[in-house]
């Protein structure tokens, strides 16, 4: 079972007490975006086997939205942050790359 610990209110939630919400750190495109930038952002989203970005709401508990970072193969977790950022901190980037050499960060645009 998936283990996420929210880290506005500190609780190791299961995956029961939590909403998935997709991939993390998409570009949204607002008025004016071409048709192009509208149809990636529907429909273009990575679904790779390994270490992903994800977005997890904390449903049963204080309601807020935050990311985490898992491999998708293992459900290992590498760590929980909060969703007003920009791309993971360095210190859940550090994780992942010590357990997975070559990792890179993927810079969204």
């Amino acid at each position: 079972m998936l283990i996420l610990t929210c880290p506005y209110c500190g609780v190791e939630a299961d995956e029961t007490e939590l909403a998935a919400g997709g991939e993390a750190h998409l570009k949204r495109f607002g008025p004016g975006s071409s048709d192009d930038e509208l149809h990636g952002y529907l429909f273009t989203r990575e679904n790779p086997k390994g270490v992903h970005l994800e977005r997890w709401r904390h449903a049963s508990g204080c309601g807020k939205w935050f990311h985490a970072a898992r491999c998708t193969a293992t459900l290992e977790v590498f760590g929980t942050y909060k969703a007003q950022v920009s791309g993971p901190p360095q210190e859940i980037r550090d994780a992942i790359s010590a357990k997975r050499p070559g990792w890179s960060w993927r810079e969204f645009s």
